[in-house]
């Protein structure tokens, strides 16, 4: 049996204890651990406190970047907070604050490695971040989040991050095969209120990406993600999507081919 460690512990790495525990205790809580929970039927999950921290980390992000860096344009900015907030960088946050021990997760979720799963981890900090604000409010908020985004920060502006998947495939592939991208749509889903686009990004001719989104930017995001992640070129917000993947088969791609 996996030990759950005390959110005690958790507790201590906080500048201030929490006035209300419980509020603590149900950021740790997986829906799953009810579907299994006898002991006490006044548990909820932790799924509104997601919903809430969502909402208050952006909210400070946005803050930050924009008495950060009064000269960057909203397109910059745009990209650097979706750096800071996106379900890599928030997983990595819960990680390094050792979030997985404290979890409470159902005997079927634990066993397929919901501890340690990075969807799991994100919506657990985001859920911590909801606990904080409600128990002390914004300032004590800000204490908690500002070191761990300062920190990524400095690491997003030295390696280029805060710039779009699409610009940094454009970068990529003209400084490399001395080619433009090209997207365009393969497919169209769904009714005029919620249509769904999928995108294609190629290279020289040579398919190299797929992405599907609500508009045919995000699509094309997605797609760019993909390439650059089958290229071997750093793509944190790349997220398989092996159903579409699996639809639309993509070649295998190679500098050589690219320069052909």
């Amino acid at each position: 049996m996996t030990h759950i460690a005390d959110v005690s512990e958790f507790e201590k790495a906080l500048t201030q204890p929490f006035r209300n525990r419980r509020l603590l205790e149900q950021a740790f809580i997986h829906r799953s651990y009810l579907n299994e929970a006898e002991e006490d039927s006044s548990l909820a999950d932790n799924e509104r406190l997601e919903f809430l921290g969502d909402s208050v980390l952006g909210m400070i992000v946005s803050e930050l970047l924009y008495r950060r860096f009064p000269d960057q344009q909203e397109g910059d900015l745009t990209g650097i907070r979706s750096a800071l907030v996106r379900q890599e960088t928030l997983s990595l946050f819960a990680e390094r604050l050792h979030m997985g021990d404290f979890l409470r997760l159902g005997r079927g979720e634990e066993s397929s490695g919901g501890r340690t799963r990075p969807v799991t981890l994100c919506a657990t900090f985001e859920a911590v971040v909801g606990a904080i604000y409600l128990d002390r409010g914004m300032r004590a908020t800000e204490a908690f989040l500002l070191p761990l985004v300062e920190s990524e920060l400095r690491h997003i502006k030295a390696s280029n991050l805060s710039k779009d998947a699409k610009s940094r495939l454009q970068e990529w592939a003209q400084s490399t095969t001395g080619a433009t991208p090209r997207y365009k749509a393969v497919r169209t889903l769904g009714p005029d209120h919620a249509k769904v686009f999928i995108m294609q990004v190629s290279i020289s001719g040579v398919a190299c990406g797929i992405g599907q989104g609500r508009s045919k930017q995000a699509a094309a995001q997605g797609a760019a993600a993909m390439a650059l992640s089958r290229l071997k070129q750093n793509a944190p917000e790349y997220e398989p999507n092996t159903e579409l993947e699996a639809e639309w088969p993509l070649e295998e791609i190679t500098i050589e081919k690219l320069q052909a």
